[in-house]
C-alpha cells in the first residue's frame, strides 16, 4: 500500500479512484491537477458535482435526465409524439440525438432485464411504457436496445406486453448495429441509418429462432 504525506491527499485520491475507469495513478494525477487550480475553480467544480447529485431531475414522461419536471425533448412541440424510441439509459438518448435522424420521443427503461444481476421487469420503466402506449397517441414503438442477450430478452418481453395494444407498430433497429454491440458505442452514421431503416420487430423473432 502506497504511503502519502498527507491524509487529505490520500483521502482525495481514494475518492477519485472510486470513479469508473480511474486507477490510483490517474487519481493521483487528478488530485495534483486540482491542487494547481485556483480555489475558485475547485469550488466551482465541487459545487457542480453536488448540484448534479442533489438537484437533477428525471423527466416524468420519458425518465430522461433534465433540470425540470419535463425534459426539453418531451416539451418540444415540434417532436412527433406518436413515435417513441425505447432505450436502455440516458447515454443512448444522447447517442441517437447526435445522429439528428430521429424526431420522435424517448422512453428510458433504466436498464435491461438481467436475471444474473437480479434485474427483472419490475425494476425497469416498462409499466410506464405500457401506460404511454395505452393512451392511444402512440403509433410506433422503436426498440433500440443493445443487441446483447439481455437486450434481446427485454425487447421480446416488451413486444409481448404491448403488441396487442391499440394496433401499435413495433420496430427495431436495422442490423447495421452488429450483434453484441452497445448502442452508445455505435458510430453516428451507422446508428442513424439503423434508425431510418428500422424493421418490424416480429420479423426479427423469426430470424432469432
Amino acid at each position: 500500500m502506497e504511503k502519502y504525506p498527507s491524509f487529505l491527499l490520500e483521502n482525495a485520491i481514494n475518492e477519485f479512484a472510486k470513479l469508473p475507469g480511474i486507477g490510483r495513478k490517474t487519481a493521483l494525477r487528478l488530485v495534483f491537477h486540482s491542487l494547481k487550480r485556483t480555489t475558485k475553480e475547485v469550488e466551482n467544480f465541487g459545487r457542480a458535482i453536488i448540484a448534479l447529485r442533489n438537484e437533477i431531475n428525471y423527466c416524468k414522461v420519458c425518465y430522461n435526465i433534465c433540470d425540470n419536471e419535463i425534459c426539453d425533448i418531451c416539451s418540444n412541440t415540434s417532436r412527433d409524439i406518436s413515435l417513441i424510441c425505447v432505450v436502455e439509459n440516458i447515454k443512448e438518448v444522447m447517442a441517437i440525438e447526435n445522429t439528428k435522424q430521429f424526431h420522435g420521443l424517448y422512453h428510458v427503461l433504466g436498464g435491461v432485464i438481467s436475471p444474473m444481476e437480479g434485474i427483472g421487469p419490475g425494476d425497469l420503466q416498462i409499466k410506464s411504457l405500457i401506460e404511454r402506449v395505452k393512451n392511444g397517441k402512440v403509433r410506433e414503438i422503436i426498440l433500440a436496445l443493445s443487441t446483447t442477450m439481455e437486450g434481446d430478452t427485454t425487447n421480446f418481453y416488451i413486444y409481448r406486453k404491448i403488441s396487442n395494444i391499440n394496433s401499435v407498430k413495433i420496430s427495431t433497429l436495422a442490423r447495421g448495429v452488429s450483434i453484441g454491440d452497445e448502442i452508445e458505442y455505435t458510430d453516428e452514421i451507422t446508428l442513424g441509418k439503423s434508425i431510418l431503416n428500422r424493421i418490424d420487430f416480429s420479423k426479427t423473432i423469426v430470424l432469432q429462432h
